[in-house]
């Protein structure tokens, strides 16, 4: 469900922003909701961690790596930085 929100900014800046939007076949909403999109990801800590971990899951598995192999894995890290 979306939610409806509102912001006040200048009358110049608007008028730009919906040519702007109109130029590349968009409405105003869109391009502001592409734009708080590209802010949280930019700035969400946490989503990017999430990804991160992801990818490096993803990553393990491809290479035949699971959750068995955890402890031997930190095992062997932590010793070859000896």
């Amino acid at each position: 469900m979306l939610n409806q929100m509102m912001i006040r900014i200048d009358a110049v800046m608007k008028s730009k922003m919906d040519i702007l939007a109109r130029r590349e076949g968009k409405t105003t909403s869109q391009v502001v909701r592409e734009l708080f999109q590209a802010y949280i990801r930019e700035h969400d800590m946490e989503g990017y961690i999430e990804n991160l971990w992801g990818r490096i899951g993803k990553r393990l598995r491809s290479k035949g790596f699971g959750s068995h192999d955890i402890g031997r894995v930190i095992k062997e890290v932590r010793e070859a930085q000896r």
